[in-house]
């Protein structure tokens, strides 16, 4: 048996019958870009994420959604953004883009995320915003920090690229349990729908949220080139639409995602109970869930203590496929050179570039392809 890292048509197979009924209603009306098909899905994440209407702006890929939010409140050269040097490339790649200095925080060893206090104390005059990333699929209890920020003056924008669907249950100040969702604690949340997302399409796409409806309105100008009339250019903006058949596609697998991020739940807790069984909590730690967090798993990273390159080519070799998020840390990235950070600086991300190992998680994924993985794993313990 091979284990694959992802595979897609699993639960593809379960709304295949929908997905085409849909490209053929698409293609017949021969509407592709915008229009109601995109208008449908924006309006049902802002029902799913408890937002207001209109507060959803779709874009083209989740890249596309950072550097917009990130235009939206007009960061300049020689702004400062807070954020994470563990995590995918474009969290930074947009602020460097558009001249402003990314300035980088170490994470926690456990949850992977962003040291909040420490980002707190990295604030200065040039700081415009604070750009934390849900890692994995998890989320920062930013409920705690945000007003700090926002007292300072600085803008939070989440990198919730990973964390569609995540969520945390707190207390509101009459004592009431409330949810809050990965996307919509900040001043602007940017979702990716890239292929291999928990809500993910046939291609890229992506969206931005916000409940201030003024920054709303300029993410709908700044997507089609800083138009809010046609042909008439209020400011410089980019291209960047969703399309029709990756609105339709999407607003189906919307319907299913709460079914199919719970079954990443329970696929998470079954690798745990059989690293347990097999003895392996002293060779590897499993991922932590903060407390009041609803994880939905997008990525399921243990941390490899020792001899994580050899285990890699071992599963290989024995058609079980793993992958490292992230082997380099951004700050030590060629490209953030002329930052001036070097070796040493965040301890905790570069510790984790050289121990975190991704196992295969998706919905679909069967119990005892687990237990091949996990026995596996054992069996090169034991014989090293």
């Amino acid at each position: 048996m091979t284990v694959p890292i992802l595979d897609l048509a699993r639960s593809f197979n379960e709304i295949k019958p929908e997905v085409f009924n849909s490209l053929e209603r698409i293609f017949t009306a021969q509407s592709f870009i915008l229009g109601s098909e995109v208008k449908n899905f924006e309006t049902h994440c802002e029902k799913y994420l408890e937002i207001p209407e209109n507060s959803a702006v779709s874009c083209a890929s989740g890249t596309d959604a950072l550097l917009l939010a990130l235009m939206a409140i007009d960061i300049k050269p020689g702004d400062e953004v807070i954020t994470t040097p563990f995590t995918f490339f474009a969290t930074s790649g947009t602020i460097a883009r558009l001249g402003a200095t990314p300035v980088f925080v170490d994470v926690e060893p456990d949850t992977y995320n962003i040291n909040l206090e420490q980002a707190i104390n990295k604030i200065t005059s040039k700081t415009r915003a604070f750009l934390p990333v849900h890692l994995f699929g998890q989320l920062c209890p930013l409920e705690n920090v945000i007003n700090l920020f926002h007292d300072k003056g600085v803008k939070v924008i989440e990198d919730s690229a990973q964390a569609f669907g995540a969520c945390r249950f707190v207390n509101d100040d009459n004592g009431n349990k409330k949810i809050l969702r990965a996307g919509t604690i900040g001043d602007i949340g940017c979702y990716s729908f890239f292929p291999t997302k928990n809500l993910g399409g046939c291609g890229d796409g992506g969206m931005n949220v916000t409940r201030d409806s003024k920054i709303a309105e300029r993410l709908k100008k700044l997507r089609v080139h800083g138009s809010g009339k046609t042909y008439f250019h209020d400011e410089v903006g980019i291209n960047s639409r969703l399309d029709a058949i990756q609105a339709a596609i999407l607003d189906i697998k919307l319907k299913y995602l709460d079914k199919w991020n719970e079954e990443r739940r329970k696929l998470a807790n079954y690798y745990k109970l059989l690293f347990k069984a097999n003895n392996l909590n002293e060779f590897i730690s499993t991922p932590v869930e903060l407390e009041n967090n609803y994880h939905i798993y997008h990525q399921y990273v243990i941390r490899v203590k020792s001899k994580r390159d050899e285990l890699i080519n071992y599963l290989d070799n024995n058609g079980f496929s793993v992958r490292v998020y992230y082997p380099l840390s951004l700050h030590l990235q060629p490209c953030f050179k002329y930052l001036g950070y070097k070796e040493g600086d965040f301890p905790v991300s570069e510790t984790l570039s050289r121990e975190v190992l991704a196992l295969p998680i998706f919905p679909g994924l069967k119990s005892d392809e687990q237990e091949l993985l996990v026995q596996e794993i054992a069996k090169f313990f034991r014989n090293n």
